[in-house]
């Protein structure tokens, strides 16, 4: 891609990165949980997210880096390629999963797996519980071999992998609709709606975001085994609902308090210089920055010079004309939000977001997904998870700016609070708690059917730890 002649071998090199990113997002936190001791496993799987918003970070620090070098993007994505191919090698070391050779018949490979991974007093029970739970597939659903469209009608006849997918999906898909992945996207667009226009500024402040993100993760691994997976992600609803409504109050302030538009500002540029759509209107006088930049055709804001807070010029968007509103003392130039003494307080949010979804919702559903269906149908559950959460990430990011143009920055996060409140209450009602359980013992909570609690009460993992 980065030796690309034309845009089609950019666009055939993101098929294939596509391609490996989603076969990545299923089967790494498949294989972690597989290898894992059920005491660590939760943080082991948070490490890839860790692993993974790092890297997202890092990518911002290099992008940033390489944004005034020739041949900017050429470099953004040859040096993606290194990390990458280092992986490729570390992982030729990597050993199978012990689960899916015992599935396979490979019984003394996957014990001796298992003796790298538990202690010594433990092996015989994990290598038993393996047994059990295999020959007691084995028996009741028939062959594992079976082709694909045989597994899946058989996976939603099975009671336990439909309540399985069921808790799967839905935390996939909240997880989406919380609105992360805009906020991780268009996080330089966002910080420039709050009303800071400059983009290497914008691009600063995003990479404060991802940066939290990366905290946040840290902060799951701490916590997701000590407090379950349940209720770190219901407490990370709570707090970006809380977020989302209050950042949608901040961008309806930021809007409604937008400096005026002056009609000697904007002739002072010259009338053909002026938005059309302003010179055409019947009352400009009603008319404010955001008035102007969601104007058509598109308008650009000149803040005035004395204060950006003051009446402004609304101008034709023109390489010209903002090299003139720059020149003249004191003058910005705004294209996707307006000057805002809210501007700061937004960013703040919008880091307090970041740090309520990442130890939650960012990292417990790949955990979940991860050891909540049986060994046999593992891999088809993750992977329809993982294609639930890819689809949903796809409508999300997808209708983002077009939803910031019919709704306005506040309606969106507003909506986005709404679809935070639905997964709030799905999750409350379909997604066990699994921490501290084996595998195979997630199965039977799933078999006798999940009742949901409060935090007050205790659930099998809780129980089973207490009596330890």
């Amino acid at each position: 891609m980065a030796a690309a002649p034309g845009p089609w071998m950019i666009i055939i090199g993101r098929i294939f990165v596509g391609l490996g990113v989603g076969m990545a997002s299923m089967t790494a936190p498949l294989y972690i949980s597989e290898a894992s001791p059920a005491r660590v496993r939760g943080a082991l799987v948070s490490t890839n997210g860790l692993l993974i918003t790092g890297g997202a970070f890092l990518s911002y620090v290099i992008n940033y880096a390489f944004t005034k070098t020739p041949g900017t993007w050429r470099w953004m994505l040859g040096v993606a390629g290194f990390p990458a191919l280092i992986q490729f090698l570390l992982m030729l070391w990597l050993p199978e999963s012990p689960r899916w050779l015992y599935m396979e018949n490979k019984t003394d490979e996957a014990r001796k797996i298992l003796e790298k991974i538990y202690p010594a007093e433990e092996v015989e029970e994990e290598v038993q519980a393996l047994k059990a739970s295999i020959e007691a597939e084995k028996a009741q659903e028939g062959p594992v071999n079976e082709n694909f469209f045989a597994k899946l009608k058989a996976a939603w006849g099975n009671v336990v992998v439909r309540r399985g997918l069921y808790a799967g999906i839905t935390v996939q898909v909240a997880q989406q609709f919380v609105g992360i992945n805009t906020v991780m996207y268009y996080s330089p667009t966002i910080v420039q709606f709050a009303g800071f226009a400059s983009n290497s500024t914008a691009l600063a402040l995003s990479l404060i975001t991802s940066g939290l993100n990366v905290v946040g993760t840290i902060i799951s691994m701490l916590f997701v085994d000590r407090y379950g997976r349940r209720r770190l992600m219901i407490v990370s609803m709570f707090g970006i609902i809380v977020c989302l409504v209050v950042l949608s109050v901040m961008f309806f302030e930021a809007a409604s308090h937008a400096p005026r538009v002056s009609h000697s500002e904007s002739f002072n540029f010259s009338v053909n210089s002026t938005c059309p759509s302003f010179v055409q209107a019947s009352n400009p006088a009603s008319w404010n920055c955001m008035t102007c930049l969601n104007a058509s055709p598109k308008c650009a804001f000149c803040s005035n010079g004395a204060s950006q807070y003051q009446p402004g010029a609304c101008l034709v968007v023109d390489d010209a004309l903002k090299a003139k509103c720059h020149s003249e003392h004191h003058r910005v130039w705004f294209t996707e939000g307006c000057p805002s003494k809210f501007g700061i307080f937004t960013v703040l949010l919008l880091g307090l977001y970041i740090i309520s979804y990442a130890p939650g919702m960012g990292t417990a559903p790949w955990i979940v997904n991860s050891e909540i269906y049986p060994l046999r149908y593992r891999g088809l559950g993750g992977g329809t998870a993982a294609v639930s959460n890819w689809v949903a990430n796809l409508i999300v990011s997808e209708t983002f700016l077009t939803l910031t143009e019919a709704l306005g920055s506040a309606g969106t996060f507003l909506l986005f609070a709404g679809f935070s409140f639905l997964g709030l209450v799905a999750i409350f009602f379909v997604v066990p708690e699994t921490k501290g359980l084996q595998l195979e013992e997630i199965e039977s909570v799933l078999q006798e059917g999940y009742k949901p609690t409060l935090f007050c009460c205790k659930g099998k993992a809780e129980e089973k730890d207490s009596g330890r």
